[in-house]
Order: C-alpha cells, then sequence, then structure tokens
C-alpha cells in the first residue's frame, strides 16, 4: 500500500477511536459532534443543510439526528415560513454539552500534538490543508474512472 495512504489510514483509525471513545463519555458517537458543533453555532438548521456543511448525505444527517432527538439532544420542528421543511433545534440538554464536548475536543487536540513545537503543528495543519483540498478536488476523477482492465 502507497506509503502516505497506509500511515494515514492508520492514523486516522486511532485518532477516531480515541475520538469516539471521549465523546461516549458524554453519551455521543462519532459524527454528532459534528452535528451538535453546527447546531451551537446557527440553532434551527435543516438537515440539508447541515448534511452540506458535513459533506455527508442528507439521509445520514437524519438519521443521526434520529438517534440525538431519541437521546434528547435535538428537536425537529416544522419551519415557520415553509411547513415543508424540518428545522433541528437543541435542547437544554443538547446545548449544556457545548462546554464538555469542546474541552474533551481540544484536550485530545492538545494530546495529540503535544510533541509538536508550535511552528511544526502550524505546518502540520497547513499540509493536511493541501492534501485536504486536493482529495476533494479528486473526488469526482476518482469515483467516475472505470477499473484498470
Amino acid at each position: 500500500m502507497p506509503e502516505f495512504l497506509d500511515l494515514h489510514g492508520r492514523t486516522n483509525k486511532a485518532i477516531r477511536a480515541l475520538a469516539d471513545a471521549a465523546l461516549q463519555r458524554h453519551g455521543l458517537h462519532l459524527g454528532q459532534d459534528h452535528l451538535l458543533a453546527a447546531l451551537w453555532e446557527r440553532d434551527g438548521q435543516t438537515p440539508g443543510e447541515l448534511a452540506a456543511l458535513a459533506d455527508v448525505s442528507t439521509p445520514a444527517v437524519v438519521k443521526m439526528a434520529n438517534r440525538m432527538s431519541e437521546a434528547g439532544l435535538v428537536r425537529r420542528a416544522r419551519d415557520e415560513k415553509d411547513s415543508r421543511l424540518v428545522r433541528l433545534w437543541l435542547t437544554a440538554k443538547g446545548r449544556d454539552l457545548q462546554g464538555p464536548v469542546e474541552r474533551e475536543r481540544t484536550d485530545l487536540d492538545d494530546a495529540l500534538t503535544s510533541a509538536l513545537s508550535a511552528s511544526d503543528k502550524r505546518r502540520l495543519l497547513e499540509m493536511l490543508e493541501i492534501v485536504h483540498r486536493s482529495a476533494q478536488n479528486l473526488r469526482g476523477n476518482y469515483s467516475d474512472r472505470a477499473p484498470d482492465a
């Protein structure tokens, strides 16, 4: 396997496991923190709006919102101006998670990068952003390509 893809895959898997464990302490699953963060920033978004922000499908957000609604973190309500739209709103329980979840994420971020100098961390983030943009630009090219014969 190519070196970058192998190391990235192993690193991503390890970080996801750590993040999932940190979130589970608050009754959350991986990904739900991103949906909450978007609602902490602007409450009352539609599943489609949230899906676009997270670069996932609307059905994936709906499924996650169902679980979060059952857990008492969000509630659904019809849009006041367009009853065809459903908006997701934070409950008090969902709002109360902001401080603890943001601290968990900051603590994990700090722990993961503690061996890096400030300039190395900045450079790492810059390089990851470059790789992310490349991946975004390549998405269509690779998904549309026919397999080699």
